[in-house]
């Protein structure tokens, strides 16, 4: 641990950053995941790829994924959709 105020205040906020881009990484997953299921269903799948991009557009809005790694979710999302349509 750091001896410096401003260090230990650090390693504080970064704990609690983290945790937070993991708890936000996490559920995004699951709304991929949960549009992928729609998908192969063939039920309700425009909303819920509909979701999952909006979803992967905050993420990499917020810096928690990078913006080529958005557009490359969402390009397979599409891909996926227009193959199952």
């Amino acid at each position: 641990m750091a001896n410096i105020k401003s260090a230990k205040k650090r390693v504080l906020v970064l704990a609690k950053k983290t945790e937070l881009n993991k708890s936000t990484k996490s559920a995004l997953k699951t709304v991929i995941k949960k549009a992928d299921r729609a998908m192969e269903a063939g039920e309700g799948q425009i909303e819920a790829v509909r979701l999952a991009i909006k979803k992967v557009d905050q993420a990499a809005a917020k810096g928690i994924i990078k913006k080529n790694t958005a557009a490359r979710r969402k390009s397979a999302l599409a891909k996926k959709l227009n193959q199952a349509g």
